[in-house]
């Protein structure tokens, strides 16, 4: 006999933990508890450090509801606006959610509970504020015992933030490449000589892979009863997460520019052309009411992001340059903006499918569908400057919105200077497709074209147009 369908959908990022599983029906978050994790849920709930990390906003709402089988308990959470990667963070965004991760333990331990996950992926963004999302992961803490998150703590978190801080290398790269992130063992490789002195790579690089090569043939419970006979203590166990803390706070990344950081100012954009753009792509986020998401796509300083978050609930800046957007999340941090998402993400290479059968962390693609999709000073970056053909250009932007939704693009001539600058470094001949005439029929064939209009300065045009219409 088939079973009834209850509407239910497993999260495919949620099947690690045996104890609970997270599920989606109707747009609610739900997540059901077996026997024991129920019992460590229910002990959590009732301790008054919980309901203030819930107050404050850094754990995700939750709440019981009615359990049905075959779970013994069923929790609501809140959702999260947009479902992000730690490879599509910035370097301060990386550190402030290993710095909450660390708080949110700290607390723990100082009432009884601990964490068994250390990973990234246990954290998401409301805007630029971070927030644990893993309520399955508190356990009480049996005296004695380590934390069970350490390494996946140190290889999703700390570890990337030590190869970007000690030799500016960028680690969105690594992340995403391995989804259980960098190992001790590759971590050697980049901190050998006087590297290994550089602050927290002796104790949780070096150190750290030994003990794991020492342990390599002994039980988990084994390691267990070596460290409680050692003295390991819940003391000593606060005391390593306020040293961990500590380090992680002492680390930044390298000063240093790039090209886009201060594109705003090279550009070539007149204060007219900047004006009239602002004046179009307010009316045209205006026009779609209260939008839920909007996509901003090149977002670079996040001027168009801030002018659309005017009017909708919730925008995701996409900017390829991880120092642009490190800068622009700073800056929202320092605001306090919880409705704009900046990301790293190169729109010539969209974040993939991840992790177990390439679903475990889904692609970008998969994870967006905006209401508004903005795109400008972008089509001649990826026409030209990465050779992608101008109707899978025209083809990405509109896929990534709702059927109806809006799509505000720019086309840049090509006798703009910016367009002319990229093909200086093109053969001659190369683009004979990108005219505005035949962006204009690209586009009205999947969208319909609600308004063009030409910049002051007449070598850019800017198109409002409807997803599907």
């Amino acid at each position: 006999m088939a079973r009834p369908d209850t509407g239910l959908r497993a999260d495919p990022g949620s099947f690690r933990d045996p104890t609970n599983r997270v599920f989606h029906r109707d747009g609610e978050v739900l997540r059901g508890l077996d026997h024991r994790a129920t019992a460590d849920w229910r002990a959590l709930a009732a301790t008054g450090f919980f309901r203030d990390l819930l107050a404050e906003g850094k754990v995700c709402g939750t709440e019981e509801v009615t359990a049905t089988p075959p779970w013994s308990a069923v929790l609501r959470h809140q959702r999260i606006p947009f479902v992000s990667h730690p490879y599509e963070w910035s370097f301060g965004m990386l550190r402030d959610a290993a710095l909450l991760h660390l708080e949110i333990l700290r607390a723990a331990l100082d009432h009884g509970f601990t964490t068994k996950d250390g990973s990234a992926y246990n954290l998401q963004w409301r805007g630029a504020a971070p927030v644990f999302i893993d309520v399955g992961s508190f356990e009480p803490l049996r005296e004695g015992e380590p934390w069970a998150g350490y390494r996946q703590f140190c290889q999703t978190l700390l570890y990337p933030l030590l190869l970007q801080a000690h030799l500016g290398v960028d680690f969105q790269p690594w992340l995403r490449a391995r989804v259980d992130g960098l190992e001790p063992d590759q971590m050697r490789r980049f901190f050998g000589g006087a590297r290994r002195l550089l602050p927290g790579v002796l104790t949780h690089v070096h150190l750290h892979g030994a003990m794991q090569q020492r342990h390599a043939r002994s039980t988990t419970t084994d390691v267990r009863a070596q460290l409680r006979d050692a003295g390991y203590s819940r003391e000593l166990a606060a005391a390593t997460v306020r040293g961990i803390e500590k380090l992680v706070r002492r680390l930044d990344r390298p000063p240093g520019g790039s090209h886009w950081s201060d594109y705003q100012r090279t550009c070539g954009y007149s204060a007219q052309d900047r004006l009239a753009k602002e004046r179009f792509v307010e009316e045209a986020v205006a026009d779609a009411g209260s939008p839920p998401l909007v996509l901003d796509l090149g977002a670079n300083d996040g001027r168009y992001a801030r002018i659309a978050a005017r009017h909708a609930r919730y925008v995701v800046a996409i900017e390829q340059d991880p120092a642009v957007v490190d800068a622009l999340y700073r800056a929202l941090r320092a605001e306090g903006e919880r409705r704009i998402l900046p990301l790293v993400m190169d729109l010539a290479d969209p974040s993939p499918g991840g992790g177990w059968r390439g679903v475990e962390r889904a692609g970008f693609a998969d994870r967006t569908r905006a209401e508004v999709v903005l795109a400008l000073a972008v089509v001649h970056h990826l026409a030209i400057g990465r050779n992608v053909p101008l109707v899978e250009v025209v083809d990405q932007l509109a896929g990534l919105g709702e059927p109806g939704a809006a799509l505000v693009v720019e086309f840049v001539h090509p006798e703009d200077p910016m367009a002319r600058r990229l093909l200086a470094n093109k053969p001659d001949g190369l683009f004979p497709d990108y005219r505005r005439d035949v962006f204009e029929r690209l586009l009205a064939a999947r969208c319909r074209i609600i308004r063009r209009a030409a910049l002051p300065s007449g070598t850019r045009t800017l198109y409002q147009a409807v997803v599907g219409g």
